[in-house]
């Protein structure tokens, strides 16, 4: 039996057309993006490769609100995120996305806890900040300091504070980048976990090419210009991820 195509199965989250974005260093251009066409649809993980310098991380922020595009469109659903005011891409943000990168970014003077509260309390329905650090396995640690925590933990804190909120999108820029093999399979399974979960749509940039095994697309870019975009039939296991 055929599996239907992506497309026949899940709504699109986000769809960019023509998407571009250049940067102006002095008398230089530097075209980050060019004409990207993508869909992205509810529930799916998606990984983004490419070599440095390649788009990655610029799409993801246009993507999350957080940059804006030179020329072309981008929607999230309706909602055309070019043309969006600063105040309606803040409540885009707080509302509908999650972000992880690969530096964590907690407070170091607030407790695991308060810094997943710091998202809550920003948040129209979210979980408490113990049913977030449940969900990747920390809420032993809620009490404990940042600096008492590992890198993995930290960064699972990281996550929990990002799907806090009850995102409907989680953008996770090189989010193991920083961590070794075991550390960083228990951070993919948390992102996993929320995505199985709640029907997340996880994005996922990294430079670890064994990860793509664990997404439903593998979209491969290269000077600002998507290459490839592959379908697994199935996920892989993360007892098939090696760094």
């Amino acid at each position: 039996m055929n599996t239907p195509p992506l497309s026949a199965r899940r709504e699109i989250i986000f769809r960019s057309k023509n998407l571009s974005k250049t940067y102006t260093l002095g008398e230089m251009e530097v075209h980050a993006l060019n004409g990207v066409d993508l869909e992205l649809y509810s529930s799916e993980v998606v990984v983004l490769l490419g070599p440095s310098g390649s788009g990655k991380s610029t799409l993801l922020n246009i993507l999350g609100g957080l940059d804006s595009a030179t020329g072309g469109e981008v929607f999230y659903r309706d909602h055309n995120l070019v043309r969006a005011s600063e105040d309606q891409l803040t409540t885009f943000r707080r509302d509908h996305v999650g972000f992880v990168f690969q530096f964590y970014n907690l407070i170091p003077s607030l407790t695991a806890e308060e810094n997943v509260a710091l998202a809550t309390e920003l948040s129209r329905n979210p979980m408490t900040p113990l049913q977030a650090l449940d969900l990747v396995g920390l809420s032993h640690r809620a009490g404990h300091f940042p600096s008492q925590l590992s890198g993995g933990e930290q960064q699972r804190v990281a996550i929990a504070r990002a799907v806090s909120k009850q995102p409907e999108i989680l953008l996770c820029d090189e989010p193991t980048g920083a961590l070794d093999l075991a550390t960083g399979k228990l951070v993919l399974e948390a992102i996993l976990r929320v995505n199985r979960d709640f029907g997340t749509l996880a994005v996922i940039i990294t430079h670890n090419a064994a990860i793509a095994r664990l997404a439903d697309r593998v979209i491969q870019l290269g000077n600002g210009s998507i290459r490839s975009i592959e379908q697994n039939t199935t996920r892989g296991s993360l007892d098939d991820v090696e760094w």
